[in-house]
């Protein structure tokens, strides 16, 4: 069933109906429309890894064809606002390397069937997590009552008859719980599939002075503001201790942005990485410029193997050649528009994790005034000879 006709079904619910059942169902939302959604672990940032101490021994033949994921979740295009790319900032650790770099892929433990409903969670580990995290927060475990988002039978009635009164019917698994809910003390803790945690503080946390938590706050006042939540969040964060203020780009007024968070900066070149990928915690602020949210995520890393990477020349010349997935809406516009790359992985609901090169192109054809408008293009990290369907553009994509 299209998600048109669920959402013709919800224009029918009282309107408190269709509030508690979006919570319910809500899969974790991209910032700003689109974008970034992070990943991770402290103890468990690299769960199902298994080290590196195989890394170069490994036969290559043996690892499996890759498939590439163009499902970009239909939010709009990842695009950015800012007046050149040196302002969007970021503290990832990725280093331009030299050929015969290897780089781990691993397998999404979720499978999402037609309508994005997510199949596969370990409901054991999310409460694992959960008690983890709330423990961190200093509370009471043992008398922390534990629930799931299992809609009540009079919501369950109630959002069938109305799908039928579409002509449609709700499909398989809809009302299937996906996330574990504890509140105590002011503070609600959710777990869900993927192993992404929500601590929401109810009322607000108010940060003393002089440090400013706002929407808009500048570079320098977001590194203070860090350094302080680090300070009195450090049994939550753990091994997290390294900062990145991120972002840097503006909106329509012109109003520029940062996102705070850590990850785990020890360990190896590679470790760094997938910390940086996988294992960030991230404090979020309300309009009053009040801590209401953090989020962080402790996924189930299976790893594929250790795939050969290209170097980030070779991926500019596949950039240039058509060879690239993107949710931007224009081709690529030439080469002289690349004013930036870096190393990621894209997560979500594809297949596989694995690494990219993200470029930052300059659209010429979304200039907003003198800002410019650096739309996001990837092209797989991993050799072409382990993926099954390069990408491809001719005006639109084939694989």
């Amino acid at each position: 069933m299209k998600r048109e006709t669920l959402s013709d079904a919800f224009n029918l619910l009282d309107d408190n109906i269709i509030e508690e059942t979006a919570a319910l169902r809500s899969h974790p939302a991209r910032r700003r429309g689109w974008i970034r959604w992070v990943a991770a672990a402290a103890a468990l940032v690299l769960v199902g890894y298994g080290g590196l101490s195989g890394l170069f021994r490994e036969d290559r033949s043996a690892l499996p064809m890759l498939t590439i994921s163009q499902d970009f979740g239909g939010m709009g295009f990842e695009g950015y606002w800012a007046y050149d790319i040196s302002q969007l900032v970021s503290a990832n650790p990725w280093q331009d390397t030299a050929e015969g770099t290897l780089l781990p892929v691993f397998e999404n433990p979720l499978r999402y069937d037609e309508n994005h409903i997510a199949h596969g969670g370990d409901f054991e580990t999310m409460e694992q997590v959960l008690l983890e995290t709330a423990k961190n927060l200093g509370l009471d475990t043992d008398s922390l009552e534990i629930t799931d988002n299992t809609p009540d039978e009079e919501t369950r009635r109630q959002i069938t008859e109305k799908m039928t009164l579409t002509g449609g019917s709700l499909p398989p698994g809809y009302f299937d719980p996906d996330r574990l809910i504890a509140q105590a003390e002011g503070i609600r803790i959710e777990v869900d599939l993927s192993l992404t945690v929500r601590v929401e503080f109810s009322p607000a946390v108010s940060l003393p002075e002089p440090y400013v938590f706002e929407h808009y706050a500048t570079y320098e006042q977001c590194l203070e503001t860090a350094q302080y939540l680090q300070e009195t969040y450090v049994s939550l964060l753990g091994e997290r201790t390294a900062l990145n203020v991120s972002g840097g780009e503006y909106n329509i007024y012109q109003q520029q942005s940062y996102s705070i968070s850590f990850f785990d900066a020890s360990g190896s070149d590679i470790q760094q990485i997938l910390s940086y990928n996988f294992g960030q915690t991230e404090f979020c602020c309300d309009d009053e410029g009040k801590l209401f949210l953090i989020r962080a995520s402790y996924p189930d890393l299976s790893k594929v193997g250790d795939y050969p990477v290209i170097t980030s020349e070779q991926a500019r010349q596949l950039l240039i050649q058509g060879s690239y997935v993107t949710s931007v809406p224009y081709e690529m516009p030439g080469e002289e528009y690349i004013r930036k790359v870096e190393l990621t992985y894209r997560t979500g609901s594809d297949l596989y994790f694995m690494p990219y090169y993200r470029f930052y192109v300059e659209i010429p054809q979304e200039q907003w005034g003198e800002m410019k408008t650096y739309g996001a293009y990837y092209v797989p990290a991993v050799e072409q000879r382990y993926i099954s369907n390069m990408p491809s553009w001719d005006g639109s994509f084939n694989s």
